[in-house]
C-alpha cells in the first residue's frame, strides 16, 4: 500500500498475513487532523473475525521466524529501520497530520522509532542464558530462554510510531510475531510501518496490523487463546480492563499505564536549568507524554521567582500550526480539551489560584481544531483531582513545599508510580532519592526523556514490565530450565 502523507485523504486497510485486507462493504472510523478538524482518511473498522484471521497467522508464521538465527531477525529488523529512514520526513508529517504535533518533535519522534528499531537488532547477539553448576554428579543445569509464541502490541496515540517501534522491535528479534491494534485516533502511522515492513522482507505474518475500536478489536486480541503476551501503553483504566480480561487465559502483561509526576524544585536548585527543564517536561507534545511534569512541589524560599519565571516562559511559548512548527500544537482531540477543561473549572471551584489563564481557545484562527493554551495555577490541596489525575495536557499545578521530606511526602502520595522530578545540588538529598521516591523512574537535574539502553517501567498503578534496554529485551522472552544428567 502507497501512503501519501500530502494526499488529501488515505483510505487505508488493514495488513495481515502480507496482504492489505480491505473491504468496501465495511464500515469505517474516520481520522481527523486535530489541527483543522478535516478527515485526513479513513481505517476499517475492525472486528473479532478481523482479530482472529490476524493472530492466526501470527501463529503460523512464529515457528519458522523463531527458527531463524536471532542475527538473521535482527538484520530484518535493521532492514525495516532503513525503509523508515528512506521515508523520515513521509513519516513525520504523517504524525503530525493525524496527532497534531509539531513538525520538528514528529520529526524527532521518527528517530526514535527508528532508534528504538535499531536498538532492538544490536540485541541479536545478546540472547544469553546460564550453566548451572547441579548439588548431583555427573549432571548440569541450563537456563535457556525461547520466545512467547505471538504478542499483541496495543498503543497509545500520543507516540504512534515510536510506541508501535518500540514493541514490534525487541518482539522480532527475541523470535515473537507480531499483531498491532494501530489505536484508531491514530492508526495510519502504524500501517505506513506496516507498509514499509512490508518492503523490508519481512515474511508474512510476522507483523500483522489490525484496526478498530479497543474495546471490540482490542478484547478480542487480548482474548485470543493464541495471543501469547501483551504489551500496552494507554490509559490506567484501559490497563486495569486489559488486565481482567487476559486473566482467564494466564496471559503475560506488560503494561505502561501513564503517570502523575512530581516535579520537586528545591531552594538550592539551579533555578535557569529547573524552569527550562519544567518548561520542556509539561508542554512538549501539548502536555501529552506520560512522564510529563504533572505537579510541581517548590520550596518556599524559591517558589516565587520559580513561577515568576516560569508563568513567562509558558506565556511565550507559541501556539499554532503544527506544520509551521510552533512550540505547541493541538490537543489530539474535543474529549481531550474538554476533560482537561473540567479539571481546571473544578480546581478553581475548590479555590486554586489562577497563574496564568490560558484555557480553550476558540477563536479566530483557533476556530477549527482542538486547541488549549497552558495554564499554570497554585493549589494548597495536594488531595485535589488536579493533584491526583493524570492531566496529559498544558496544564500544570504547583503547591509549596517547605522542606525536602515535605515534598516526598506529597510526591508519594499518589497511586502513580512512573516518573519523577528532583532539582537539588545537595548530596544528601540526591542519595536519599531512590529510596525515599516511588516511582520507576527519577530524573534528577534534567527534563524527561528516556534512553533507549535505559529502562522505562512503572510502579503501583502505572503498570506492569517495563520497557527498554536489556531488562525491556529479556521481557520478550521466556525461562526454561534443562536438567541435564549424563550418567
Amino acid at each position: 500500500m502507497n501512503f501519501d502523507p500530502f494526499a488529501q485523504s488515505v483510505t487505508a486497510a488493514m495488513f495481515i498475513d502480507g496482504q492489505w485486507a480491505s473491504d468496501s462493504a465495511r464500515s469505517v472510523i474516520e481520522v481527523e487532523n486535530p489541527a483543522d478538524e478535516t478527515i485526513i482518511g479513513t481505517i476499517p473498522d475492525g472486528t473479532p473475525e478481523d482479530a482472529d484471521r490476524a493472530v492466526a497467522a501470527a501463529m503460523r508464521a512464529q515457528p519458522a521466524w523463531a527458527a531463524l538465527p536471532a542475527i538473521e531477525r535482527g538484520r530484518a529488523v535493521r532492514r525495516l529501520a532503513a525503509k523508515i529512514a528512506d521515508r523520515a520526513e513521509d513519516l513525520a508529517r504523517l504524525i503530525t497530520r493525524e496527532q497534531g504535533k509539531p513538525i520538528s518533535q514528529a520529526r524527532g519522534e521518527v528517530d526514535a522509532t527508528i532508534g528504538f528499531l535499531e536498538f532492538a537488532a544490536e540485541n541479536a547477539r545478546r540472547i544469553e542464558g546460564d550453566i548451572i553448576a547441579s548439588d548431583n554428579p555427573d549432571e548440569e543445569f541450563q537456563i535457556r530462554r525461547h520466545p512467547y509464541g505471538v504478542v499483541v502490541g496495543l498503543t497509545a496515540w500520543n507516540y504512534p510510531a515510536a510506541l508501535a517501534a518500540r514493541k514490534i522491535g525487541p518482539a522480532l528479534v527475541a523470535g515473537n510475531t507480531f499483531v498491532l491494534l494501530a489505536h484508531e485516533i491514530t492508526p495510519l502511522s502504524g500501517l505506513l510501518i506496516a507498509a514499509m515492513a512490508e518492503q523490508a522482507g519481512i515474511p508474512a505474518g510476522v507483523i500483522n496490523v489490525v484496526t478498530g475500536r479497543g474495546a471490540v478489536v482490542g478484547q478480542a486480541l487480548v482474548e485470543h487463546p493464541g495471543t501469547a503476551m501483551i504489551t500496552m501503553t494507554g490509559s490506567n483504566r484501559a490497563g486495569r480492563e486489559i488486565f481482567r480480561s487476559a486473566a482467564d487465559g494466564m496471559k503475560v502483561l506488560r503494561l505502561e499505564l501513564g503517570g502523575k509526576a512530581p516535579f520537586i524544585v528545591m531552594e538550592d536548585a539551579d533555578l535557569d536549568r529547573a524552569v527550562a527543564a519544567a518548561v520542556t517536561a509539561r508542554f512538549t507534545n501539548c502536555g501529552q507524554i506520560c512522564t510529563c511534569n504533572e505537579r510541581m512541589y517548590l520550596h518556599r524560599d524559591i517558589a516565587d521567582e520559580f513561577l515568576d519565571r516560569f508563568v513567562a516562559a509558558s506565556r511565550a511559548l507559541s501556539i499554532g500550526d503544527p506544520m509551521a512548527d510552533p512550540d505547541l500544537g493541538p490537543k489530539v482531540s474535543g474529549p481531550e480539551v474538554a476533560k482537561i477543561a473540567a479539571l481546571v473549572d473544578q480546581a478553581v471551584a475548590g479555590g486554586a489560584e489562577v497563574l496564568l489563564a490560558g484555557g480553550p481557545l476558540t477563536e479566530g484562527r483557533f476556530a477549527k481544531g482542538h486547541w488549549y493554551a497552558p495554564t499554570v495555577l497554585e493549589v494548597r490541596d495536594n488531595a485535589s483531582a488536579l493533584m491526583t489525575n493524570e492531566v496529559f495536557g498544558p496544564v500544570v499545578p504547583a503547591m509549596r513545599i517547605d522542606d525536602f521530606d515535605h515534598a516526598l511526602a506529597l510526591a508519594n502520595d499518589t497511586r502513580f508510580g512512573l516518573s519523577a522530578f528532583v532539582f537539588t545540588r545537595d548530596h544528601r538529598r540526591l542519595m536519599r532519592t531512590p529510596r525515599a521516591l516511588h516511582f520507576g523512574e527519577i530524573y534528577v537535574n534534567r527534563a524527561n526523556g528516556e534512553q533507549f539502553q535505559a529502562f522505562h517501567n512503572g510502579w503501583g498503578h502505572s503498570g506492569l514490565g517495563g520497557e527498554d534496554g536489556k531488562y525491556g529485551f529479556d521481557g520478550y522472552l521466556r525461562k526454561q530450565t534443562l536438567y541435564m544428567n549424563w550418567d
